[in-house]
C-alpha cells in the first residue's frame, strides 16, 4: 500500500506543482482580450488583500429552458471563467498571486420553470479547480433570473484572496 501511495504522489505531485498559467497552457486554453466597461463603473476594485471584480458575461446568448440546454449553459459558464481568467491575468500580471477563490455569484438567464442553474454555474466551478485546484473552490451562488443585460446566458462575478507579495 505504501509503494502504490508513493507511485501516485511521485506521478501526480508534477501535475500540480503546474502554476496555473502552465495548466492553462496544457489545456489548450487561449485567453482572450480584456474588454473594458462601456458605461460609469470598473472592471475590479481591490480592498486590502481582496479582489473583487465586476459580473461578466458569457458570450453566447439565450435562455436556458428555452433557448439553450444544461449541457451549452455549462459550457456558457465555462467561457465565462476563461474571461474572468483573463481579467485576473490582466489585473495581477500573474495567476498564480491568486491565494484562494472566497465568493462566486453566478446567474443565469432562465425561465420560470429551469431548476438546473447549479449545474450550468458548474461550468465555472469545475474549470476553477482544474486551474487552481483548491484553491480554485469557493463559496458560490447559483441563482436563475428571467434576463441578463444582452440576452447573455450567464453572468458571474467573483471575489478572490491574493497572496500577500512575500508569499
Amino acid at each position: 500500500m505504501k509503494k502504490l501511495l508513493f507511485l501516485i504522489i511521485l506521478f501526480a505531485a508534477p501535475v500540480w506543482a503546474q502554476t496555473p498559467e502552465e495548466r492553462i497552457a496544457k489545456m489548450g486554453i487561449e485567453l482572450p482580450e480584456v474588454r473594458q466597461p462601456s458605461a460609469n463603473f470598473v472592471k475590479w476594485r481591490q480592498v486590502g488583500d481582496l479582489l473583487y471584480l465586476a459580473g461578466e458575461g458569457s458570450p453566447e446568448k439565450g435562455t436556458l429552458g428555452k433557448d439553450l440546454s444544461t449541457e451549452e449553459g455549462y459550457a456558457a459558464a465555462r467561457n465565462t471563467g476563461i474571461r474572468i481568467l483573463a481579467t485576473l491575468k490582466a489585473v495581477t500580471g500573474d495567476l498564480d498571486r491568486i491565494k484562494q477563490f472566497v465568493k462566486v455569484r453566478g446567474m443565469v438567464n432562465s425561465t420560470p420553470d429551469f431548476y438546473e442553474q447549479p449545474q450550468v454555474i458548474n461550468g465555472f466551478s469545475d474549470l476553477m479547480f482544474e486551474v487552481f485546484g483548491e484553491r480554485g473552490k469557493h463559496a458560490r451562488a447559483a441563482v436563475g433570473h428571467v434576463s441578463l443585460p444582452s440576452n447573455i446566458a450567464v453572468e458571474i462575478e467573483v471575489v478572490v484572496e491574493l497572496k500577500e507579495e512575500s508569499e
